[in-house]
């Protein structure tokens, strides 16, 4: 066990994987004590069958939550040993029904006594543990359907990769990646326009030298999104949330979540009331993600871009 107590909790499928393949040897050497002729995987097909006179494969898989590849496989090798019969459905000729034949009901009656003693043996384990395995599972099956292994894996990186995420204002040597980057996302998706250049090729006489900011995200050091907060001459609206860029090489790190958040923070700070933003419902996932820091669709603003085609506000 030097490797499961040098690896720790990473290792946890590996260790569970190793005590399935302990159990499963016991329980074919226990069949074979009783001489029951199943194999361990056809338990819990078995079971279900012998509680109900039949059964359609996908109810099965339903009952004891396998696949229905994967209990077709078990009613094939079992139906060669003649412990199942399977026959069309008398109400729907489309569908198979399983059902024991006699000799599976024989082993019903047969496997009674083993259950008994499995029952027995396995309480004699939980009463020499600490742990009660079996309601521990049972925590572990709950949990693990509210939010996946793997989700929880992503939230962990996403935390873990956060840290490496730095959110700076705007200086001269980041201007190239502000264009680079907004050049990139465009042309992508539509085409580059003249209010683009103007706004990329001089950020300093378009956006900042008029009341705006600039904000850098970098990933390690290195520019990997941007996004700008641009004073609005508007009887309504304080400030637009314009030229929001994130490399795709940097996509799942949440930097436009994070670069937005930081325009918001920046633009209540300078005394914001709204925020205005023009966007392409082409764009799902930012139209998502806009949504999320609480932008709403409004209608019938002015813009210089052919490409918009959706307006949203953000009133604090």
């Amino acid at each position: 066990m030097n490797f499961f107590n040098n690896v720790g909790k990473m290792a946890l499928g590996s260790r569970l994987r190793m005590l399935t393949a302990q159990v499963t040897e016991d329980a074919a050497n226990i069949y074979k004590l009783y001489n029951v002729d199943l194999k361990p995987n056809w338990f819990p097909v078995f079971y279900v069958l012998a509680e109900n006179d039949e059964k359609t494969i996908s109810e099965i898989a339903t009952e004891i939550g396998h696949s229905q590849p994967s209990v077709s496989n078990i009613i094939r090798e079992m139906s060669k040993k003649d412990i199942v019969i399977e026959k069309k459905d008398t109400i729907d000729g489309r569908k198979n029904v399983v059902s024991l034949s006699e000799f599976g009901k024989e082993l019903t009656e047969k496997i009674k006594h083993q259950y008994t003693d499995v029952n027995a043996a396995i309480e004699t384990v939980l009463n020499e543990t600490t742990n009660d395995l079996w309601k521990a599972i049972e925590e572990w099956e709950y949990s693990l359907k509210q939010k996946s292994l793997l989700q929880r894996v992503k939230e962990q990186r996403k935390i873990r990769e956060k840290e490496n995420v730095k959110i700076v204002d705007f200086e001269d040597h980041y201007h190239a990646a502000f264009k680079a980057l907004n050049v990139e996302w465009i042309s992508t998706f539509f085409k580059m326009e003249e209010a683009d250049f103007k706004a990329l090729d001089n950020p300093k006489e378009y956006i900042l030298g008029k009341g705006g900011h600039i904000f850098v995200a970098l990933y390690n050091g290195a520019p990997v999104g941007v996004c700008a907060l641009i004073k609005m001459n508007h009887p309504k609206y304080d400030f637009e949330l314009a030229k929001m860029a994130v490399s795709p090489q940097a996509q799942g790190l949440n930097i436009g979540w994070i670069l937005g958040q930081s325009i918001i923070e920046k633009a209540q700070n300078l005394g914001a009331k709204s925020l205005y933003l023009e966007s392409n419902t082409v764009l799902k996932p930012a139209i998502g993600l806009y949504q999320k820091l609480g932008f709403k669709k409004v209608v019938g603003e002015a813009t210089p871009y052919e490409r918009c085609n959706i307006q949203m506000e953000l009133v604090f």
